[in-house]
């Protein structure tokens, strides 16, 4: 039996109120990247990547645009020691590429990682300790000052080891579980390595704030942020940095808070993949500075090549509702939903505004290489008449008048239902042509001659037959050509209908000069029935149209 009395708040709130951040109600800029897909994310897989596929992964993340990477944990496993000698030696780190190393602030590790990064012009070398409550208790067990001691210890060894090698390395401290820490302590601790590393702007620091483990609402975390941020000594020279998890699904949302309560950088992966629940989604977090105007600095024009190289590095799969990235982002089932985007579509087009508003769509899919037709309107049985008529103007050029294309659109609805599946374009374009194009049959005509009478009428002699019948001429005035075959054929058959609609429009979709035409009938108890058909001769195409709307009539 679940027992919800076992859990109470692992968090800690700042000594005083840190609520200045929710008075911005958007992000001006995007923050400093740092990918950790080839830490966080690689030793979060059930099968970590091979070397050769870690190197395809780091050329991925440099062309989207990362330009700094924590490429692993030198000193945890040969696999990860030779990865970043083979980055140094092989010269496939780029000018502005700076990688970064993680270490625990333990002696003989932090050493270790200095032997890896040998050769290495731009690096950060990434410390870190644990300072929650918890670990301090339960762990450790060590006093305050004795944690704070191991972080100082760390960081005195790595401006030791820098000055040693000669090199410009960059430092950053991470004070681990942050989120379980008491956040002035956290301060203490963070000052406390500040002081020995002494932070310039030309050479500034790194603090991290780790969501280790996600325990609390968003605000907090941004409460807890804004607390350290103003509080930190040096601040002009250091970065302050921001690594969620996603423990209670809240990762994105903590992060955005964070970033209003005073961070500059960000460590995420692509799509959150991470331990537990996984890190933070960059790709999300970068999209949704892009949907507000704000250029992320990230290139995700491309989305679909990187997900795939994403599932075939990782073997993890990308959930078809992930935004931005999933199959099924972009899709719209529902019927309103599908007529709203099809008009706003529409409307775009014609009007060619500044910006993007279409309904339902907070993206153009095009930014990321999607397409309209593929990926927009899906066709099952919750659809409306607006997707499927969006489906047949946009893939085949069909226009349909609007009672018709409510006629096709329960067509297609109840084609969806009967076999429990979704309509793909060239399902939904036969199933047009299955229900309203050449209908043959009870009625057939073989011929059709017009003459031009002295009172501006058109004459019809029209060559017809019923079923198996015989074919005779029976001759019929009309206001207009489809109106004198119309007469001929009640004449001929005895049958009670009159035209409600006629539309007709070149086929633009075609390689040839075709036009389309539709035709809607009533019969006397105002009973629809539509027609359509295909012919370079637009009258031959109408009659056609015409013939089919009253063999679904009479059928």
């Amino acid at each position: 039996m679940m027992n919800f009395k076992k859990y109470k708040k692992q968090y800690y709130l700042p000594p005083e109120d840190c609520f200045d951040w929710i008075e911005q109600d958007s992000l001006e800029k995007a923050p400093v990247w740092c990918s950790v897909d080839l830490r966080d994310g690689n030793q979060a897989l059930i099968i970590p990547m091979d070397l050769d596929t870690k190197l395809e992964y780091f050329q991925l993340l440099c062309d989207i645009g990362f330009k700094e990477i924590e490429v692993g944990f030198p000193a945890a496993s040969e696999t990860e020691y030779v990865f970043l000698r083979r980055l140094i030696e092989e010269h496939r780190i780029p000018d502005d590429v700076t990688v970064q190393v993680l270490t625990q602030a333990r002696e003989h590790i932090i050493r270790r990682t200095f032997e890896a990064l040998k050769g290495c012009d731009n690096a950060i070398v990434h410390v870190y300790n644990s300072t929650s409550f918890a670990q301090r208790q339960q762990v450790f067990k060590k006093s305050k000052e004795e944690v704070k001691k191991i972080a100082i210890e760390g960081a005195m060894l790595l401006k030791q080891l820098t000055e040693e090698a000669g090199a410009h390395y960059r430092f950053q401290y991470s004070p681990e579980s942050f989120t379980g820490t008491e956040p002035e302590y956290a301060v203490e601790v963070c000052n406390a390595v500040l002081d020995v590393w002494q932070p310039t702007a030309d050479r500034k620091a790194i603090i991290n704030l780790p969501v280790t483990v996600e325990l609390s609402m968003p605000h907090v975390y941004a409460s807890q942020v804004e607390y350290v941020h103003k509080h930190l000594k040096y601040r002009d020279n250091v970065v302050l940095s921001l690594h969620p998890h996603n423990d209670r699904g809240c990762g994105v949302a903590s992060t955005e808070m964070g970033l209003l309560a005073g961070a500059d950088r960000v460590e995420g992966t692509l799509f959150g993949n991470g331990e537990r629940t996984g890190n933070v989604d960059i790709v999300t977090l970068a999209m949704n500075l892009y949907t507000q105007g704000v250029d992320p600095g990230l290139d995700f024009e491309n989305m679909t090549d990187i997900t795939e190289k994403y599932e075939q590095f990782t073997n993890m799969q990308v959930d078809p509702r992930r935004p931005y990235a999933g199959a099924l982002v972009f899709a719209a089932f529902s019927g309103s939903h599908q007529d709203a985007i099809a008009k706003g579509m529409h409307w775009i087009e014609m009007e060619d505004p500044d910006h993007w508003t279409v309904p339902y769509l907070p993206l153009d899919p095009h930014d990321i290489g999607r397409e309209y037709d593929a990926d927009v309107i899906r066709i099952n049985s919750q659809s409306g008449q607006g997707g499927v008529g969006y489906v047949l103007e946009t893939q085949y050029g069909l226009i349909l008048p609007k009672k018709m294309r409510e006629a096709m659109g329960y067509a297609a609805k109840n084609r969806s239902d009967h076999l429990h599946k979704e309509l793909k374009p060239d399902e939904i374009y036969s199933l047009f042509r299955e229900t309203f194009v050449d209908k043959e049959w009870p009625i057939r005509v073989h011929g059709v001659h017009f003459a031009q009478l002295e009172d501006g009428y058109i004459e019809a002699v029209v060559n017809t037959a019923y079923k198996d019948g015989e074919f005779y001429k029976v001759v019929a005035e009309g206001n207009g050509r489809l109106n004198a075959v119309s007469n001929a054929l009640k004449k001929a058959h005895g049958l009670d209908f009159h035209l409600t609609t006629y539309q007709e429009h070149a086929l633009t979709k075609s390689t040839s000069s075709e036009a389309i035409a539709y035709v809607g009938i009533e019969d006397k108890d105002g009973n629809a029935s539509w027609g359509a058909a295909v012919d370079p001769d637009i009258i031959r195409a109408s009659i056609d149209a015409l013939i089919t709307a009253i063999n679904i009539q009479e059928s």
